[in-house]
């Protein structure tokens, strides 16, 4: 492995990790698109003490978990591509022959599908987190009282909306990680090719958190930042309701 191959390298993990605590962690006055919606998650758990009949929001819930679960399939079905090619690197290396970009040895080869398939192993366990996180979120929102006065009501629709902005995190991650898989695969044409690639998927997904279309919509009616509702009564120092 060269030197340009270790820069490389440096440069994809560097991108990867950076644009995941740049997404968490935004400047003030330019939040990510991930930062947002967790207004949004937390105003939807506050109009679902009210809304009568909650099926609505149980299907909004379904189809977050049916979303991690498509995706942990496909991270399992991408994983076993991997080890299946990891098993057998001739026709990769035959391949690279063909195309002019050098054989090398069996081993770099090896490491270089290692990879991309680390990338979607983590991907994998961020969404299959992420499912059961929803899950949780489903039995503390079955949880909350029918009746809005109910005094534990609020605080316990703000559990769900916390274990919600959790799940979303995790499945975010997992999504960075699928694109910067796609990105890592380009390391077998070479650590230029890496490179670019690094800096395409970096790129992108800045673009897609904090200059994009999408991003612009969400700010036109962005609900109001609001404490949870146990916060507020841990910062009074008052008893919480009794359960």
């Amino acid at each position: 492995m060269s030197r340009t191959d270790l820069i490389a390298l440096i440069l994809l993990f560097a991108g990867w990790l950076g644009i995941g605590w740049f997404t968490e962690h935004p400047p003030q006055g330019k939040p990510s698109v991930s930062v947002l919606m967790k207004r949004y998650r937390r105003e939807w758990m506050r109009h679902f003490v009210s809304r009568d009949p909650r099926i609505f929001d149980g299907n909004v819930l379904t189809s977050l978990r049916e979303g991690t679960a498509f995706f942990a399939s496909a991270c399992m079905i991408g994983i076993g591509g991997a080890l299946a090619l990891i098993g057998n690197t001739d026709q990769l290396r035959g391949l690279a022959q063909d195309l002019e970009l050098g054989q090398g040895a069996s081993i770099l080869w090896e490491i270089k599908l290692l990879l991309p398939m680390a990338f979607v192993v983590n991907a994998f366990l961020k969404f299959v987190w992420a499912h059961r996180l929803f899950g949780y979120c489903a039995i503390l929102m079955a949880s909350v009282p029918d009746d809005p006065g109910d005094p534990s009501a609020l605080p316990r629709a703000d559990q769900a909306a916390d274990l919600n902005i959790t799940a979303a995190r995790s499945f975010n991650a997992g999504l960075r990680s699928v694109y910067y898989a796609i990105g890592a695969l380009t390391w077998l044409a070479g650590p230029w090719a890496l490179m670019a690639a690094a800096g395409f998927v970096t790129f992108i997904t800045w673009r897609r958190e904090f200059a994009s279309r999408s991003r612009r919509v969400i700010m036109q009616s962005l609900p109001e930042p609001r404490l949870p509702a146990l916060a507020k009564v841990q910062a009074s120092g008052s008893p919480p309701p009794a359960p």
